[in-house]
């Protein structure tokens, strides 16, 4: 466990250990809903040639990975001292070049995973929240191929929709991330 430790907090891991700590505590302001999963590269996805993919997760499974194969590296390749600059170097680059190929093998099959918004429009959904109004409200989609997914929506009607109501996708709001629907 100390190796683990020093190999963490030394050259080359460092560099991935600090990444690590940002991209868990993104995470975490996603899970307790201050952020969004597209709030990083707010910008279409597929201008970065991610396809489908939020560029947060894209740039998550880089860090994560670079971190892994950096540890790995550090711990394989050098004794209970930590890098010296050289081989520290070298780690550090495969590691990166390692991460950068596992992730882009991923994408094919994580876009494979995501449904595509505009296929969502029209389809009919099924609200899942206490409520559906203006600024807040999530709903179940069953997807073409049967999966079912849950998608932030919003609706414009004065009367807000409530838990098991059935409603239909009207437009995919790019800017907010989320679709509208109506009753």
């Amino acid at each position: 466990m100390d190796r683990l430790l020093l190999a963490a907090f030394s050259f080359p891991a460092v560099v991935f250990t600090f990444l690590i700590v940002v991209v868990a505590g993104y995470w975490l302001l996603v899970a307790l809903g201050v952020s969004t999963v597209e709030a990083v590269g707010a910008a279409d996805p597929e201008a970065f040639g991610l396809g489908r993919v939020p560029l947060s997760v894209a740039l998550s499974m880089v860090t994560v990975l670079a971190w892994g194969v950096s540890m790995l590296g550090d711990v394989v390749l050098t004794t209970a001292e930590p890098s010296p600059l050289f081989p520290g170097v070298l780690i550090l680059v495969v590691a990166l070049a390692a991460a950068l190929m596992g992730t882009r093998f991923a994408i094919p099959v994580l876009n494979k995973l995501l449904p595509v918004r505009l296929d969502l429009v029209g389809t009919d959904c099924v609200v899942r929240t206490g409520r559906v109004d203006r600024s807040f409200g999530a709903a179940e989609v069953t997807t073409v191929d049967g999966r079912t997914v849950l998608v932030q929506v919003r609706q414009s009607g004065d009367r807000p929709l409530r838990t098991g109501a059935r409603a239909r996708i009207q437009e995919y709001d790019r800017r907010g991330g989320f679709f509208w629907i109506t009753a």
